[in-house]
């Protein structure tokens, strides 16, 4: 799935986040913190690996619904400017039954 920029510098924040936790494990003989911080173990690399998969999981859905926001907020415009519309048609339509039930009385007092 391609990224552009500040999804990947998101990304990369993230993963520079987790590598830099603290490790709870005695560090390997003849490393140092800096060094198991920068090499992670296998269960780390495992880790890291699924902690990408969930982030693009959420990157595709964070897209999806951010379509479909945007989908939904076109038409309810489309909507609000529909119902001002029927709202003016049966005010004018109002109106002209009104004109003529006036007449009509008009017509019967006349």
């Amino acid at each position: 799935m391609p990224f552009n920029n500040r999804q990947l510098s998101f990304k990369a924040l993230l993963a520079i986040n987790y590598l830099e936790r603290p490790v709870f494990h005695p560090y390997p003989s003849g490393t140092t913190s800096m060094n198991a911080k920068i090499n992670p173990n296998p269960d780390q690399s495992l880790e890291l690996k699924e902690l990408e998969e969930k982030l693009d999981q959420l990157i595709e859905q964070y897209n999806s619904v951010k379509n479909e926001n945007t989908s939904l907020k076109t038409k309810q415009e489309a909507l609000v400017k529909e119902k001002a519309k029927l709202l003016e048609k049966t005010t004018l339509a109002r109106l002209r039954v009104e004109a003529m039930i006036n007449r009509l009385k008009a017509m019967e007092h006349g």
